[in-house]
């Protein structure tokens, strides 16, 4: 699902950022099959699920690390990470929103309020999340 990445590409480890001399951990990343296979069983058709609602929205690049997978269109609008039962599916919006997965208070920073929703299955991923997450997407285009 890697888009044509947009932006400036670290010269060191090919990440690619929003900004040029982006300021970042300098470590080459993982495909997506390398990080999912190592991953806890119920992360894989989470993850499946936010990447198919995303290839309806637009062009995503996939910024795949140890720690999780960045969601960039170039600049990062959401990350995936896993927890020990859910997948924690972080989103910044330029407003607060509410879900019924969203159980940490939500935190402005850098303009932006940043949402933690705890996504346990697929079908966690209902339509109004569904719909945040496409505000995210829309919200880093503008």
């Amino acid at each position: 699902m890697t888009a044509q990445p947009r932006g400036w590409t670290c010269p060191s480890c090919g990440r690619v950022f929003g900004r040029a001399g982006q300021g970042h951990e300098c470590a080459p990343g993982l495909t997506l099959e390398e990080y999912l296979a190592t991953g806890p069983a119920h992360e894989r058709p989470v993850v499946e699920a936010v990447l198919a609602h995303l290839s309806s929205v637009g062009p995503v690049h996939l910024d795949v690390v140890s720690v999780g997978i960045f969601l960039k269109n170039p600049h990062k609008f959401a990350e995936l990470r896993p927890m020990r039962r859910w997948e924690a599916i972080w989103f910044a919006l330029d407003r607060p929103a509410r879900h019924r997965t969203i159980t940490r208070k939500v935190a402005p920073w850098g303009g932006r309020y940043w949402h933690v929703a705890n996504v346990a299955h697929p079908d966690d991923l209902d339509e109004s999340l569904r719909d945040l997450l496409t505000q995210a997407y829309q919200c880093t285009r503008a």
